[in-house]
Order: C-alpha cells, then sequence, then structure tokens
C-alpha cells in the first residue's frame, strides 16, 4: 500500500521558514475575488497597500510553498498519484491578527491517517509562529482514493446538523473564468485547476477551482457582511469540500449567525445549488 499509516505518524515535524511580502497579500486577495467594483472603499482594505487588511485565509498561501495537499504527499509514508487526490476539508485556527509582510517558522506533520474503505483520509496539521509567538494552526484532510481498506481508524464523523431556520444573509458572489488561473499564482500549481488532459485523468470534464479559494470568497463574503468588515474578529475558520465549483458559475453563500460562530452553506448556482462547501463555521469575537 503506497500509504504507511504507521511511518506516516510516526515521522517527526517536518519545519521550514516562509515569508511574505504586502505583494503576496495583494494577489491573495485578487485571487479570491477583491476588488470588485475597484474603487469601492470596502474592497480597497484588500486591494490597496496603504490601507491593507489581511483576510485570515491569506495563511494557506503564506510563503507561496506547496499547498497542504501537495505537502501532505511529500512527507514519509505517503506515495501517491496526486491525480486520486482532493482536499476534503480545512480548518484553520488563529492565534493573533495576520501581519501584512512577515516571516514565520512552520511545523508539518500527519496527525492522523483514516481507513474510509474505499480511500484513505490523511490529516496534515501546521503551525506557525514568528517572533512575537504563534500566528496560526491548519489542518488540511487529505483524501485519497483507492487507498483505503487495511482495517484502520475510520475516524471520527466531520458532519454537522445542518443550521436551523432561514439564512440571516444570503449574498451571491461570481467567479470569473480565469479564477484558477490567477489563483494558483499564489503557490497552488496543482493541474487539475488549469490542464484539461489532468483534470480528465482525475475524473472530471474539465478544470476545477481549488477548494481553498472557494474557502477565501466565503471568508470574505462572511467578513463583509457580518462582521463589519472587520478581519481581526475571525478566531478561526472550517469547511468540508463538498463539491466541485467550476470557474465562471456563482457560489450562493448562505449565512446563520449565533454566538460566536457563523454558519454557512454554499451552493452553485448554475447547477440548483449543487453543494460546494458544506459543515462551514466562522468563529468570531
Amino acid at each position: 500500500m503506497p500509504i504507511d499509516a504507521a511511518k506516516a505518524l510516526a515521522a517527526g515535524p517536518r519545519t521550514g521558514e516562509i515569508s511574505w511580502t504586502r505583494k503576496d497579500v495583494l494577489l491573495y486577495h485578487l485571487g479570491i475575488g477583491a476588488g470588485r467594483p475597484a474603487t469601492d472603499p470596502a474592497e480597497l482594505r484588500y486591494t490597496l497597500e496603504s490601507r491593507l487588511h489581511v483576510l485570515p485565509s491569506f495563511a494557506t498561501v503564506a510563503g507561496g510553498g506547496p499547498p497542504g495537499v501537495i505537502s501532505g504527499l511529500s512527507m514519509p509514508g505517503v506515495d501517491v498519484d496526486l491525480a486520486r487526490v482532493l482536499h476534503a476539508g480545512q480548518s484553520l485556527a488563529l492565534h493573533r491578527t495576520l501581519p501584512a509582510e512577515g516571516t514565520a517558522t512552520t511545523s508539518e506533520r500527519i496527525v492522523a491517517v483514516h481507513d474510509k474503505g474505499t480511500a484513505a483520509v490523511l490529516v496534515l496539521r501546521t503551525d506557525a509562529a514568528d517572533a512575537d509567538g504563534p500566528l496560526w494552526t491548519a489542518h488540511a484532510r487529505i483524501h485519497v482514493r483507492g487507498e483505503g481498506g487495511w482495517g484502520g481508524d475510520r475516524g471520527p464523523a466531520t458532519r454537522r446538523e445542518p443550521p436551523a431556520g432561514a439564512p440571516d444573509r444570503t449574498v451571491e458572489r461570481p467567479v470569473r473564468e480565469d479564477q484558477a488561473l490567477l489563483y494558483r499564482l499564489c503557490g497552488d500549481w496543482n493541474p487539475l485547476h488549469a490542464d484539461p488532459e489532468f483534470a480528465a485523468r482525475a475524473g472530471f470534464d474539465r478544470p476545477v477551482l481549488h477548494g481553498l479559494c472557494t474557502y477565501g470568497i466565503t471568508l470574505k463574503a462572511v467578513v463583509d457582511t457580518l462582521l463589519d468588515g472587520d478581519v481581526t474578529r475571525v478566531r478561526g475558520c472550517t469547511a468540508r469540500f463538498a463539491g466541485v465549483v467550476h470557474p465562471g458559475e456563482t457560489l450562493r453563500v448562505r449565512m446563520w449567525r449565533g454566538a460566536g460562530e457563523i454558519r454557512m452553506d454554499v451552493g452553485a448556482v448554475e447547477r440548483g445549488d449543487a453543494p460546494v462547501l458544506a459543515d462551514a463555521g466562522v468563529r468570531y469575537a
């Protein structure tokens, strides 16, 4: 079996150093659709370096290195074909507000390997800290088709009860046809999001949008509509990637506001609100 669960779990953490500038943050914000309308003061917080606010989901691409999925496939005990891999979910805990420029030390390790029968799910934990202390902790869930069935632990249930009642807010966010091509410049070079031939080998009729791009679009929608545009109020964000987004589609984001958490549900409008993000929530102060 290409995934050696015991070896992956026993491996020590892989450490490294990352750095980023305002230019990286600006590119990320453009990659998730910020800047429309271009002169809107609310959008200039994301697109003008002199008043820059960093959306917390920038942590998922900070440093421009391999994203969680590709990074996880290079860990000890993991040797699989990228075409059989999907990003299944992402959680992010913020320890403090992200600076617009910085350098941080990262530590990555596989903290769980779940046997789902027809697939395996790897959980990659990443911690980042700078000279002032911890910045963020992220967990990426990596779904590998055809790697289950060895009799291992199935792992905890990740699905939550849906929010009750009508949403407090519903917004729609159009996705540009070239959104994936722009977003991949942040460091996620997985050909699934750009190369039609690779997408076909992975079982898709065309390239699809990065799950983390949808994640960022959704977090921005929550911040802009229910958190008064204040990125410093975000304490964490989690989501299960329930389906794909095709560049050029429209996302419908439903939001339910509770005490300390906003729940979200995201669907693709043109496909009858086909699920895109599920079990999603933003913790806030």
